[in-house]
């Protein structure tokens, strides 16, 4: 009996192989929670270092570099607009939960509809450059509060603002775990 062998041909370091991960249902990520920017940098940091000494797990379906550009990606909305505007009844409803998003964990798995992909900013990238996007906008938000509302809950307080921002990252920072 003949065995095939199938290898599989990746165009770039951060395309995956595998088959999608329903993230809604790993129970085995990290629980994160950042009180400041320079808290959640310093994790940042730690993942990064571990990614370059090839001890960086990831239990979900994106990389580093990917993660990093995601999380900037929404952070720089509140400077450039959001490409979104969800229907008022949408905002209407999270509204009344602003503040379970601004102060409790946001929950894995959860998709914007009529989203390709279900979110957005997910364009794979190397870890050098998303870090640099993040680094950059991270520092911006420490020192500057956005200067567009937010898509849903409207103008937010500097102090909101990060608040959300932190609860982004330490969603999806729960999917990556140094060995």
């Amino acid at each position: 009996m003949r065995m095939a062998h199938i290898m599989v041909v990746m165009s770039s370091p951060t395309q995956v192989a595998s088959a999608a991960v329903d993230t809604g249902k790993i129970a085995s990520r990290r629980m994160l929670r950042f009180e400041t920017i320079d808290q959640m940098m310093a994790e940042v940091d730690r993942l990064v270092e571990a990614e370059r000494a090839g001890r960086l797990k990831r239990l979900g379906n994106w990389r580093l570099g990917q993660i990093l550009g995601h999380l900037a990606g929404w952070a720089e909305f509140g400077y450039t607009g959001s490409p979104l505007n969800p229907p008022f009844f949408i905002k209407w409803i999270l509204r009344l939960r602003k503040q379970k998003f601004l102060w409790q964990p946001m929950p894995a798995g959860v998709k914007i509809p009529g989203i390709k992909g279900g979110t957005l900013a997910t364009e794979p990238m190397s870890t050098d450059e998303g870090l640099a996007r993040f680094r950059r906008v991270m520092e911006r938000l420490k020192k500057e509060p956005p200067t567009h509302a937010h898509n849903v809950f409207g103008q937010l307080k500097h102090e909101e603002s990060i608040a959300i921002t932190l609860r982004h990252a330490e969603l999806h920072l729960s999917f990556l775990v140094p060995e």
